[in-house]
Order: C-alpha cells, then structure tokens, then sequence
C-alpha cells in the first residue's frame, strides 16, 4: 500500500519536474541561458547540445553571449540558433555569438500565455492518470485480499490529498510564468 503511494508520488513529481522544464523554454522578456538548451549541432557527426561545445552566458538583460570553445564551430552554432524556432538572429563579433532577444508583442505575450495554460492542464491530465492509477493498484490489492477496504479507502484519501497538493503547485507555477510574461 506505502509502495503504491510512493510510486504515485514520484510519477507526480516527474511530472512538475517536467512542466518546469517545458516552460522553461518558453521565452519571457528577460534573456535566461536556458533558451538555447534544446538546440543542438553537428559535433564531428553526433548532435551535440550548444551548451556542450560553448560557454553560454547572459550578457546582459537582453542579450545571450555564447562562446565556442572552437572557433571552427561559431558558424554552425550562428546557423542553429538562426534556423531554430525561437525567432533569435544572432550577430557574431570576433570569436562571441552575441544573441540580442527581441522584446515580446502583446499578441506574442497572449499567445504565450496559452501555451503555458495547455502545458499546465496536460500536466494536470498527467497528475491525475497518476492518481487513476495508484487507486486501480489499491483496488488490485483489494480483490487480491492483502488489504482490507478501510485500508484501501485511507489510502485512496491520502493519494487524493497528494494529487490535490501536485494540482496546487501546478497552478502556482503558471501563474508565476504568466506573471512573468505580462511584466514588460
């Protein structure tokens, strides 16, 4: 029964873990190295994360400094950047890709903020397929007779009680995204 709650517990954290990772990627007004972590390049024929081949820095609130460690490198790492679906047009000066964020529209802000809603409830979805399948666990053990149904019925409370904890904390963490797309 304790390992049912744990692994519905652990599922549930994957999953906030998760969302903050996902919105991290989605651009505030602020530069954040974070941005560039999903784009990768052709590193002598693997895909290699930006941040492996070069010193990504935040120069200052609106501009992404990213340093190669090789110089050979800053024309392929320029192109992914340009060719990514962030809409950045980097400017290489000497041997430092400067990377100028463009300040948010109000529609670009709007449009944002609706992404991070659709990523909030698929995690909601998530938190609650974890809790669906905790309680049908709970009922396995049930019918198999190794709990009796007080117990069951304690424990379907307890794995309500940590749903209802997840589905909070989902809720403060897109009203803090939304809160930071709408600050100009």
């Amino acid at each position: 029964m304790d390992e049912v709650k744990s692994i519905a517990k652990t599922k549930m954290q994957k999953n906030i873990e998760k969302l903050k990772n996902d919105l991290s990627k989605i651009r505030t007004g602020r530069a954040h190295t974070g941005i560039l972590d999903h784009l990768t390049v052709d590193y002598y024929g693997s895909q290699t994360a930006i941040n492996q081949v070069a010193n990504v820095t935040v120069g200052d609130s609106v501009t992404i400094n990213v340093q190669p460690y090789e110089k050979n490198m800053i024309s392929v790492i320029e192109k992914a950047i340009r060719e990514g679906d962030l809409g950045l047009n980097p400017a290489t000066t000497g041997d430092i890709i400067r990377i100028p964020l463009p300040p948010l529209t109000e529609e670009r802000r709007r449009d944002l903020i609706k992404v991070v809603k659709s990523e909030g409830e698929n995690s909601k979805v998530a938190i609650r397929n974890a809790r669906r399948d905790a309680n049908d666990a709970l009922k396995k053990l049930i019918k198999d007779k190794e709990i009796s149904e007080d117990d069951e019925r304690r424990a379907q409370d307890d794995v309500q009680k940590v749903t209802d904890q997840y589905i909070s904390e989902i809720d403060k963490i897109i009203e803090s995204k939304e809160k930071d797309l709408l600050a100009i």
